[in-house]
Order: structure tokens, then C-alpha cells, then sequence
């Protein structure tokens, strides 16, 4: 019987700036442990890879855990993986901060823990060879990847105990590609089932059994903790795998100086398949899955893997405007960054964190903390270039084709999009970092089909001796989340105009159940050249088309945004006109409308002035019309996958402001903040 190499490696990641309560959890159910286990067994070689600011909080906050990594670096045991300091996908970002994201790490990892990187993790697999010359000029000199990666790329499955070389431009990185039945079986599968799982990649000489996972999977994820080490799977396998005749266990740069590579290898853009799946629009996404099943398991592992896949990562700032706009403004920020100095610098490299553009099992995108995240660090960088004067600058933000409005006050950051009506797509403090349009659209996703039509499924319990993976875990689905699948057919914006020849009401608003007859919420103004007027020559859709002029013009002040808005058309009887605005809170369930809160809705007639108090920026917006309006509001829930199951998550509060009129329509709008 071959020997095989066994070739460990765990990834630890939190979203930077987290929630305390999170990474706590995180550090006490799995980092403290793993490495309280690890520390007793030294000849176990492994390697770890951290993103950066977690292991800085680790160092300062969790000394005893950085003391036993600190012990198993200096007796030989762990070797260090680099990355991104603030875990970006690397080919998402500039090369220069890609560049400089490595760099930070590796010095870290040099000041602090006494060795340089060799190795390089990939921030979810997402391969794109264009960053190749960036890992090798910083001296990394190989990658993780899937074995998927090589699969979907026309590899054969039964060479995958190895490494590959690959280059760009001359310049050379290993590729090691992981293995999908160790990932499955680690540490979810009974010790021995493990064993046997690692013996079956010693098919030749100078095997390897290559793993690199989620540290998070060793006591994090359900029902992991007990598992792992109240059952104490963790030590039960060390000592198996360390008394095992067939097995060694090593590093990755050790691998590579002795054993030649598998040869050379050219990949695709591409992630994991999941990732694959997760990228693409709802309908797409069913498909593939039907596809998949359809060919079976066997002959699609075997032949059509190569095939049949889904998206690129990249993908995500297609089917998610939210997710486009916020990279654009990084990539902005990024492109003018030769005055920014180096705190700010790591202001944008934080930006640059990976988990709020995406989504999949985990939250991601739908997690409002982490944009608010985001957000805090591209409004402090926004602080450092606001004067005392207000400044405009007109170019296309998020690389659509049409311009942006971005405006930027004392104390206020905003924006307004040419081709979304002329609305307001950004609403930023400088005093408090917040953006209060950081809201997003209520839409379609693949995984809703679970909830709307629930199939049962047979779910085969687990022997004694193991787990069920979060992959094949069952979710109990609540019926009442069904009332909160309403799909938005617009952005949630600011500043929408919506006509209809019935009156506005809280149902019809929140449901979208109002007939929309004119053609300015979705459709493109144009602005003036010289003055911040933005125009559509649209229609008022009856019982014929009539011609409509919307001139809509914004003032600004250094707290205060007004809207001189008006109507001029070609039909002459009465219609109702509603404003829409869309404000997200960090806490929307104890936001007052003129003292009210809004659990349940809100309504208030004949009523020109709106004071919205938010106790988390512990300021107030004050909306003041020139005309008396109805007001309705409800809070704006989407429902999105989570690694529990599905979570109900408050967007933000949507509210329009109702009036109706006849033939011609005037109306200022004033939108001011104040501190408490």
C-alpha cells in the first residue's frame, strides 16, 4: 500500500468589524478549543491561514489562543498561509491594493509570528488568473483551489493528488486543488470513515490528501461543538492519523520542494460550484440544479463537470445593484487614492472585505451590519475630501452606462442616479458615518421555491458516530414567511414618483398592488448641463397615452436637501401623486415617525412634516412638504438563507408622502438632519 501525505489546512475568518457577540462566539466554541487540542499533539504539521484583522484581535484580546498558535509556529508544527489582510476576493480589487492587502498580512504574519507565508489562501476560491502576477510578485508561491476548479476545467479526476504549476506572463504559482470528499468528511464523518476517505487519495507514490477548509466547521457550525470536542472527534482523530502507518502529515511548501508537479494547468474563472449556482439569476439557478440531478451524480462528476456550471463571482454585482453600486464606490475611492494617507488607506482596504458583496448560504449581502459596515468606512474616507463649500461631481458611479449626481456637503454625502428617476441613491452622514439609503430591494431568490412550495423530504439520521454536515442539515420552514415574499419591481430608492388614478393606501403601497400609470420611477431623466436639474419627457398611461414633463430640481445646503418638483401634463383631470422614500436603520423596529413607531404600519393624514428620530445615529430627519399629504409607511423585510434555516431581516422603513391634483402639480420637499 501507498503512503499519502496528508496536506491540513484551516481557514479562520470572521467579516471584519463584526459583532463583539459573534467573533466572541466564534473565539470560545472554536478557535479556543482547536487550538487548546492542536497545541497537545506538535507533530500534527498543519497549516492556518487568518485574515488579518481577526488575528490582530486574537493577539490582543485572546492571548492564551495567539500563545498556542505562537508555540506551534516556533516548534515547527503549523505553517502560516497568507492572504488579503482584510480577506478580499482578490481579483475584485486594483492590483496595487491587491498587492498591497498581501503584503500587510505577510509582514504581520513576519512581525508577529516569526515566519513569511509561502502560501497564498484564496478568498472563497475565486479564481480569475489575471491575479497571478500580483501573489508572485509579492512572493507567495502557490494557491488553494477546489478540485473542482480543475474539473470544471477539463482535468481528470483521478490526478488530483498533487499540485499543478500554472503561469501569467511568465511568471509561475502551484495550484493545489482540495479535495470535495475530504471537505464533506472533515470532521462530519466518524473518525475511521475519515481515515479511510484519506487512504483512498494514496493511489500512487508521493500521494497527497489535500484539505483546507473553514476552521469554523471544528466547532462553530451546528453541532459542531459538541462533536468535535465534548465527543472529542478532534483528538480521536489526531491520534489516529498520527499513529497511522500510511499516513504523513505536512506542509504545503514541504510538498512542493520534494515532489515534482502533476504538470501545467490552465483554469477557468471560476469559484466553487455552489458559488456557481448561488451567482446566477433565480430561474438560472433552478435550472442548473434540475440539469445536474437530471444527468445523475456519476456522470456528471465524471464528464459534464466540465460543462455544466453556473456564473462567475462576479457575477454578484449583476444580479445585485445593492452590491454593484457599493464595489463601484470602492473601486472610485480606490482610483483616487494618491492624497489618501495611510489610516484612510486602511480605511479602503477594509472596504474591500469580501462578505458583503455576495450571497449564498450564509447572509452576506442581506446582512444590513455588514453594509452598514462598509458604508462607515467609505464615509469616513468621504470626511477626509468634504470642504467647507459643496461640491459636484457628475461620472458614471457603478459603470451603467448613466451618470451619477454626487454631491458632497459639509455633512453630507449624497448621491442621485440619472437612469433610476432622478433619485436619491446614497443619503451619508459625516458626522456619524451612516447611510441611510443603504437599503435593499425586496427580490426573487432561488431557495424561495422552498418556502413556497415545500416538498417532503426523507431525512436519513446520522449513525452515533457522526453528523450531518450543514450542506445536507434539514430546515423547518415557517409558514408565515410566505405573506413576506413581495418582489419590488424598482430599487428602493429616494425620491421615486409614482402616479395612479386611485388613491394610496398603507396595502396597496406595501404589496405593490396600485396601478402605476406614469413612467418615471424606472425609467432615465437628463440632466442639465449647468444646474442640478434633472428632466424626463415621459407619459401618463390612461385610457390613452398623455404626454408628461417631471422637472425635478435639488438644492443643498450643509444639513439639507430640497426638491422643487414639478408636473406638467397633458391630461387634465384628477390623479394621485405619491413621493416614495426608503431610509434604512441600523434599529428600524425603535425609529419613531412623529413619535410613533412603525411595527405594524404607519399612517397619518393631512400632514406636512415628518420627524423620523433614530436612536442608533441619535439624529433626526426632518421631511417638510409645501403641500398636505397622507403618510404611510411599513418596515421593508426581505427573507433570505441563512446557515439556520431562513431569516426575516429588516431592510429599512419604506414611506410615501400622497397628494392628489389635477393637471398640473408644484411641490417642495425639504429633507434636513439634526442632532437629537
Amino acid at each position: 500500500m501507498h503512503k499519502v501525505s496528508l496536506l491540513f489546512g484551516v481557514h479562520m475568518h470572521q467579516p471584519v468589524d463584526n459583532f463583539g457577540d459573534a467573533v466572541d462566539e466564534a473565539i470560545e466554541l472554536c478557535y479556543k478549543p482547536f487550538f487548546e487540542t492542536m497545541v497537545n499533539y506538535p507533530e500534527f504539521k498543519f497549516s492556518v491561514h487568518c485574515s488579518g484583522w481577526l488575528l490582530d484581535r486574537i493577539r490582543k484580546n485572546s492571548p492564551d489562543i495567539f500563545q498556542n498558535m505562537k508555540t506551534l509556529t516556533d516548534n515547527g508544527s503549523i505553517e502560516w498561509i497568507g492572504a488579503g489582510y482584510y480577506e478580499p476576493v482578490l481579483s475584485s480589487i486594483p492590483s496595487n491594493d491587491r498587492k498591497a492587502q498581501i503584503k500587510k498580512l505577510n509582514k504581520y504574519i513576519k512581525k508577529h509570528l516569526g515566519v513569511k507565508p509561502k502560501g497564498l489562501w484564496l478568498t472563497e476560491r475565486v479564481w480569475e488568473s489575471s491575479i497571478v502576477l500580483d501573489i508572485a510578485s509579492c512572493g507567495n508561491e502557490f494557491v488553494m483551489v477546489d478540485d473542482y476548479h480543475f474539473l470544471s476545467s477539463g482535468f481528470d479526476a483521478n490526478k488530483m493528488n498533487g499540485y499543478y504549476k500554472t503561469e501569467e506572463s511568465g511568471l509561475e504559482i502551484g495550484l493545489f486543488p482540495i479535495a470535495q470528499s475530504l471537505r464533506y468528511a472533515l470532521p462530519f464523518f466518524s473518525v475511521q470513515r475519515a481515515i479511510d476517505t484519506i487512504l483512498k487519495c494514496a493511489d500512487s507514490e508521493n500521494s497527497a490528501a489535500i484539505i483546507f477548509d473553514d476552521a469554523e466547521k471544528f466547532g462553530l457550525w451546528p453541532k459542531t461543538h459538541e462533536w468535535v470536542y465534548e465527543k472529542k472527534w478532534l483528538e480521536k482523530f489526531l491520534k489516529a492519523v498520527i499513529g497511522h502507518k500510511q499516513i504523513q502529515t505536512q506542509h504545503f511548501s514541504d510538498y512542493m520542494k520534494q515532489n515534482r508537479s502533476l504538470g501545467l494547468a490552465y483554469l477557468n474563472n471560476t469559484s466553487y460550484f455552489e458559488m456557481g449556482e448561488w451567482s446566477l439569476k433565480p430561474a438560472q439557478t433552478i435550472a442548473l440544479e434540475s440539469l445536474k440531478q437530471s444527468l445523475g451524480d456519476e456522470y456528471f462528476n465524471k464528464m459534464a463537470v466540465a460543462f455544466v456550471k453556473g456564473g462567475v463571482w462576479k457575477n454578484f454585482f449583476i444580479k445585485y445593484s445593492e452590491s454593484n453600486y457599493l464595489h463601484k464606490r470602492m473601486l472610485n475611492l480606490s482610483l483616487n487614492q494618491e492624497n489618501l494617507d495611510k489610516s484612510t488607506l486602511d480605511l479602503l482596504y477594509k472596504l474591500q472585505t469580501n462578505d458583503v458583496f455576495w450571497h449564498g448560504v450564509f447572509g452576506g449581502l442581506y446582512l444590513p451590519n455588514l453594509r452598514d459596515n462598509a458604508y462607515k468606512y467609505l464615509l469616513e474616507i468621504e470626511k477626509t475630501r468634504a470642504q467647507k463649500h459643496t461640491t459636484y461631481e457628475l461620472l458614471d458611479i457603478n459603470k451603467d452606462g448613466y451618470d451619477e449626481l454626487k454631491v458632497l456637503t459639509q455633512n453630507l454625502s449624497a448621491v442621485f442616479s440619472t437612469r433610476h428617476g432622478a433619485q436619491m441613491i446614497e443619503l451619508g452622514s459625516l458626522e456619524t458615518f451612516f447611510n441611510w439609503q443603504n437599503t435593499l430591494m425586496r427580490r426573487k431568490e432561488a431557495y424561495h421555491e422552498k418556502i413556497l412550495n415545500p416538498k417532503v423530504e426523507i431525512v436519513h439520521q446520522s449513525s452515533e458516530d457522526e453528523i450531518e454536515t450543514i450542506h445536507s442539515d434539514a430546515v423547518l420552514i415557517d409558514e408565515s414567511l410566505k405573506d413576506e415574499l413581495i418582489y419590488d419591481w424598482y430599487p428602493k430608492y429616494s425620491f421615486i414618483d409614482h402616479f395612479s388614478f386611485e388613491g394610496f393606501c398603507l396595502e396597496s403601497f406595501k404589496d405593490l398592488t396600485f396601478r402605476e400609470v406614469g413612467d418615471f420611477v424606472n425609467q432615465a431623466f437628463v440632466k442639465n448641463e449647468k444646474e442640478n436639474i434633472f428632466i424626463r419627457d415621459g407619459g401618463l398611461y390612461l385610457d390613452e397615452s398623455y404626454p408628461t414633463r417631471l422637472t425635478k430640481e435639488y438644492m443643498f445646503d450643509k444639513n439639507k436637501i430640497e426638491l422643487n418638483l414639478d408636473v406638467d401634463s397633458k391630461y387634465s383631470q384628477k390623479l394621485f401623486y405619491a413621493m416614495e422614500f426608503n431610509f434604512h436603520f441600523a434599529h428600524p423596529h425603535k425609529v419613531t415617525f412623529n413619535s410613533k413607531t412603525i411595527e405594524n404600519g404607519f399612517s397619518e393624514v393631512d400632514c406636512d412634516e415628518l420627524i423620523i428620530v433614530d436612536d442608533f445615529t441619535n439624529q433626526i430627519l426632518k421631511l417638510t412638504t409645501n403641500k398636505k399629504c397622507n403618510i404611510y409607511g411599513y418596515i421593508l423585510n426581505t427573507v433570505s438563507q441563512s446557515e439556520s434555516g431562513f431569516d426575516k431581516v429588516a431592510q429599512g422603513i419604506s414611506f410615501i408622502f400622497s397628494t392628489s391634483y389635477e393637471s398640473k402639480l408644484s411641490l417642495n420637499v425639504a429633507l434636513e438632519v439634526k442632532n437629537v
